[in-house]
Order: C-alpha cells, then sequence, then structure tokens
C-alpha cells in the first residue's frame, strides 16, 4: 500500500482543505447533505447490531456496533461527500497555511454544518421513524438509551468528549490522505472511529442523526439538542483545528514552503 509520510500529508491536507472552500455553492450543499446521510446510516447500522444483543456480552457489544460505524466515513471519503469534522481538520490546515481566509473557513463550516443536518435528518426521519427501524422494540429503545446518555451529562464532560472524538476522528482524515489506494484509506479510517465510537466520544454529526432520532419518537425535545449541540460542536472544533490541525502545522510548518503545485486556480 502506497504510503506518504506525515509532512507530505500536512500538504495534501492543506490542498484538500482549499479545494474544499473552493467548490461550488450547490456541490457544497450536495456533498454536505451525503456526509450527513451517511454517519447517519453508519451511526443507523451500530443501532441494528448492537440493540438487541444480550446484555451481558458487555463492552464487546459496544465493539460490534463500533466496527460497523466506520461506512460512513468510509463511504464520504471513498465515494465522496463533506463532513463538518473532517472540514474541521483540513479546512483549518488551509487556513494556517494562508490559501484561504477566515471569512471562508467560518462560511465553509456553516454550510457544511447545514447540509450535514439536513442529510442527518433525512435518516433519522425517514429511515428510522417512516420505515420504523429506530421506531420500536430494541432498536427504539437502544436509540433513546444513547441519545439519553448523550444528553444527560454534564456540560465539561460533553465538551472535553467532543474534543476528544474529533481528535480522532480528524485523523482519521489526515490519515487517509496518507493512503493512496482505497484499502488503505479504508484501513486509515477504521481504526480511529472504531475507537472513538467504542470509547463513546461525541460527535456533533452522529448527534443529529442520534438525538432527532429520538425526537421523532416522542423524547426529548429540540432544546435538549441544540444545548448539546453547541457545546459538542466547540468541542469538535477544539479537537480537529488544534489538536491535529495546529499541533501538525506547527510541528511540519518550516518543511511546507510554498509550493506552485498547490496554489488554488482561484487565487
Amino acid at each position: 500500500m502506497a504510503y506518504h509520510n506525515p509532512q507530505h500529508i500536512a500538504r495534501l491536507a492543506i490542498e484538500a482543505g482549499t479545494k474544499k472552500v473552493h467548490l461550488p455553492f450547490l456541490s457544497v450543499l450536495l456533498l454536505g447533505f451525503l456526509g450527513g446521510a451517511f454517519i447517519s446510516i453508519g451511526y443507523l447500522a451500530d443501532i441494528r447490531v448492537i440493540a438487541s444483543l444480550p446484555h451481558e456480552w458487555g463492552s464487546f457489544s459496544a465493539f460490534l456496533g463500533a466496527a460497523v460505524f466506520p461506512v460512513g466515513l468510509m463511504l464520504i471519503i471513498v465515494a465522496g461527500g463533506e463532513l463538518l469534522t473532517g472540514n474541521m481538520m483540513a479546512v483549518s490546515m488551509a487556513c494556517l497555511a494562508k490559501r484561504i481566509t477566515a471569512a471562508q473557513l467560518i462560511k465553509n463550516w456553516f454550510w457544511i454544518t447545514i447540509s450535514n443536518f439536513i442529510g442527518a435528518l433525512f435518516v433519522a426521519y425517514f429511515f428510522g421513524h417512516i420505515a420504523e427501524l429506530t421506531a420500536s422494540g430494541p432498536y427504539l429503545e437502544k436509540t433513546v438509551s444513547t441519545a439519553a446518555a448523550k444528553l444527560e451529562s454534564e456540560p465539561l464532560a460533553v465538551l472535553f468528549s467532543a474534543i476528544g472524538c474529533n481528535w480522532l476522528v480528524g485523523l482519521a482524515v489526515w490519515m487517509a490522505y496518507g493512503a493512496d489506494d482505497i484499502g488503505g484509506k479504508i484501513l486509515a479510517i477504521w481504526f480511529p472511529i472504531m475507537a472513538f465510537v467504542a470509547i463513546g466520544f461525541q460527535h456533533v454529526v452522529a448527534n443529529m442523526f442520534i438525538i432527532p432520532a429520538a425526537i421523532f419518537e416522542g423524547h426529548f425535545n429540540w432544546m435538549d439538542y441544540f444545548r448539546n449541540f453547541i457545546l459538542v460542536f466547540i468541542g469538535n472544533a477544539i479537537g480537529g483545528t488544534l489538536f491535529v490541525s495546529v499541533f501538525y502545522w506547527t510541528a511540519y510548518r518550516q518543511e511546507l514552503v510554498p509550493d506552485s503545485s498547490f496554489e488554488s486556480k482561484e487565487e
């Protein structure tokens, strides 16, 4: 499997972040919708796998769910999609390299957040509620208990859980940039994403699915969701931007000399 060293991955992340900002607006919305939908499908697979497993299986059942969840990011990276948490790393790298402005970063994050949310709601409502995949039996119980665990955590716990989450998600995307073939990208994605799900960290886009799925079945309310959203968004932004982008930019900035081959066509 072809592999790029971390310094070259940093260059690729800068290039990817620059390209994301310059996507046509319709592409941003469509790819953002797919990103939210794909992550939600991964979470739906998680729920459907573990909901009826024996309680005695304990954390092994959590591992089985975590093993299927990464299909969401695999679809985004390989098939195509835009994911807020991945952009918190890649677009930040482009901003640190002065390839884009802070205003462009904020605009990108805003529209990807909106489109991810629409995609996640689509899966939660039409697949979870209308198709009844999270609407009854053990699947409803698991959906509600999972949402409750996220909503009932203390604010500081939510914030640091979200930081840990996007440290790992950002690294999954970072390592995927380091592989040239599909097999390498899938392996790079699977381990960090499996780890964050097995640990129980909070992911802003995953929460766009699981909490509304419970709301659609009459549990909790939208104010509960938006309070959680704010803390998880902030924590994910810190995890992806500070713990991945800033750390690696600082470590490798002397080697990231200007290179005309990495200049954006729009600049």
